[in-house]
């Protein structure tokens, strides 16, 4: 099947039930039957990609038009999504010609200047470009353990536990002020809160539904919110031993942020609670008694593509001055490879091709891991990933191109 990449074509409405259970396959799963009978209003057909053999979808993929914080602005990003590549037509070229013709389709129409994804694997997308720029910080901790230091400014608002209808109408627009101060964060419009809230038994898993809190103010004003589940459990002599699986804690202010975990820590029946998405720096460590109890495992989130580099570089802030020429290499998106002119600040920056001499040599990958400012360029360097041409370029790379706020993800996609 040597012309598979000319027949890769969007797929259509009435093909959908068998482009979304090809997709399912591939990952041994079996797709909930509302995603497979109806398009989800979050999908977007025309920007899929499926690949036929007969009457079987053999690979498919597929992108989201999302909008990502970077440090100090917002941009367009390309969620990619739905890649997949059955078995039996692995190792042909297939998912290099999806990826080629995902990143060659962005920079032609001039959409997203960047592109991310959740890796399945960790050893399939560099060779693309793509590198992890954010990371989860995967906590747990015995609850037994987990007090709050008594100095904690709880504040004068309070904690309750609320429905879904409220706890939506509260909390969409407490993330949208949020997300914007986070980079790594994304917009979530209707289709994605309907996503994010849709709560199916036959994917819970074990757990309790859904469950969901809201911290006000006496005034009335939300300032955060969380969601989280309840696995129950017992010992073999009649302890409790449940589980608190918490999806997600924002608070508006430092006081709203730690009532909220109180309340969490308090609930009864648990012994463990586990935080899997929270940030690798998440402020729960430092409003503990012991801090040594909270641990934390981080593992790689959202995948960063840079798709054209000048207007990703562009595109955010640094807090910083730099003034810098970078020679990136490329090999996937021959468009990029080259040197580039930065020059940043924390009002704005520009970025464009040049002919001078690099003060910086390093891969696209590399770029990717630093651009939201959670990857240190002298790290980089240390792993024999950045080259320093001009003395003194990695430290002022470094320090213009880090941001106050770790980057983080909590939207899974």
């Amino acid at each position: 099947m040597t012309d598979f990449a000319d027949r890769l074509r969007p797929a259509t409405e009435q093909e959908w039930p068998v482009f979304s259970r090809a997709f399912f396959s591939v990952f041994g799963e079996d797709p909930p039957a509302s995603f497979v009978d109806t398009v989800p209003a979050h999908a977007e057909l025309d920007r899929s990609l499926a690949l036929w053999d007969g009457d079987r979808v053999v690979a498919t993929a597929g992108i989201y038009s999302r909008e990502l914080t970077t440090p100090g602005a917002v941009v367009p990003c390309a969620g990619v999504t739905w890649v997949s590549v059955a078995p039996t037509h692995r190792r042909r070229g297939v998912l290099t010609a999806l990826v080629r013709r995902q990143l060659t389709e962005l920079h032609e129409q001039q959409r997203e200047p960047v592109a991310a994804l959740w890796a399945s694997e960790s050893s399939i997308y560099g060779r693309f470009g793509y590198a992890p720029a954010t990371w989860r910080g995967n906590l747990t901790g015995d609850v037994t353990r987990l007090a709050l230091r008594p100095d904690v400014d709880l504040g004068t608002g309070s904690v309750e536990q609320v429905g879904l209808e409220a706890f939506r109408a509260a909390a969409v627009g407490l993330h949208d002020r949020l997300r914007r101060t986070v980079p790594g964060n994304l917009a979530r419009t209707a289709p994605w809160w309907d996503r994010l809230l849709r709560d199916e038994p036959e994917q819970r898993r074990g757990a309790s539904a859904r469950r969901f809190l809201l911290h006000t103010e006496p005034d009335g004003a939300v300032t955060g919110y969380a969601l989280f589940r309840v696995r129950g459990g017992w010992t073999d002599d009649g302890q409790p031993d449940g589980t608190l699986d918490v999806e997600e804690v924002r608070g508006l202010t430092p006081p709203a942020y730690a009532a909220l975990w109180r309340f969490l820590l308090s609930v009864d029946l648990v012994r463990t609670v586990r935080a899997g998405s929270a940030p690798p720096d998440d402020p729960l460590r430092h409003l503990l008694a012991e801090p040594r109890a909270l641990h934390s495992r981080p593992f790689d989130a959202l995948w960063v593509r840079l798709v054209d580099v000048g207007r990703a570089l562009a595109a955010r802030r640094y807090p910083a001055r730099v003034n810098l020429v970078f020679e990136v290499r490329d090999r996937f998106c021959p468009w990029n490879d080259g040197r580039w002119s930065l020059v940043g600040h924390p009002a704005g920056a520009f970025c464009a091709r040049t002919d001078a001499d690099p003060d910086l040599v390093l891969d696209v990958e590399a770029l990717a891991a630093a651009w939201l400012g959670g990857v240190s360029l002298a790290t980089l360097q240390a792993a024999g990933r950045v080259t320093e041409v001009s003395p003194g370029a990695v430290t002022q790379a470094a320090t213009a191109f880090r941001w106050p706020v770790t980057p983080w993800c909590p939207d899974n996609f």
